[in-house]
């Protein structure tokens, strides 16, 4: 058994026991070949309750320092976060967003799911902030479908995502693939990248019902 299988087989129970999750059109989701994961980010519970909700495996990129702590914690954080597929890169890095694209070009060529949030950092308010263009230079690249997905209530049960989430009900709702082939070879043009990126959005803003704000998330945390 892959340690895959075996954190869903333990911990699956325990988490569907605690955020009851109601997963919402997971059918939209191909059952083999490359397939980005696009939604948006609302607290830190969203990394783990995606895989799991998920019959395939979810590769995703997260911060390195999730798995580099030496406490029993952090080496817990560690064994879960690689177990379920999250690839650490140092994002803070001057290459850092290099490195995060060819990670998962990397996936997606392998015939894989790769998770991303184009918000590129969680909601500071609870609102659906600009998507950065990495999603759209991805799906243009590697020719991928993108489904679009909502996280619902999550930022309820660990609000700010500090501290131990509390028991509740969350939604996962997934929408149609999207697929861009009529932009192939075009993944250099500004231009296209902005408006299959915007696309994307729209959708995850239909999914989830959040309002939405023309600027990216950094932006807004750094005001």
């Amino acid at each position: 058994m892959s340690r895959f299988a075996l954190i869903k087989a333990v911990l699956g129970p325990v988490m569907r026991l605690m955020f009851r999750p109601r997963v919402e059109g997971a059918e939209h989701i191909p059952g083999d070949g490359p397939v980005i994961l696009a939604g948006n980010h609302l607290t830190f519970i969203d990394s783990m309750i995606l895989p799991l909700v998920c019959d395939r495996q979810v590769f995703f990129i997260g911060k390195d320092e999730y798995v580099t702590g030496k406490s029993l914690k952090g080496r817990l954080m560690a064994w879960f976060f690689t177990g379920v597929g999250m690839i650490p890169v140092d994002r803070d890095g001057g290459r850092g967003g290099v490195a995060a694209l060819m990670t998962g070009r990397r996936i997606l060529e392998d015939g894989k799911v790769f998770g991303i949030y184009p918000e590129g950092t969680r909601s500071p308010d609870g609102r659906l902030y600009r998507g950065r263009t990495g999603i759209a230079r991805l799906t243009l690249m590697t020719g991928a479908p993108v489904v679009p997905f909502a996280m619902i209530g999550t930022d309820k049960l660990q609000p700010g995502g500090a501290g131990m989430p509390r028991p509740g009900r969350v939604t996962v709702r997934f929408g149609e693939a999207m697929e861009f082939s009529r932009y192939e070879g075009m993944d250099r043009d500004r231009y296209v990248l902005r408006a299959v990126t915007d696309s994307v959005m729209t959708e995850v803003m239909r999914l989830s019902g959040q309002e939405y704000v023309d600027m990216y998330a950094t932006k807004a945390k750094a005001a």
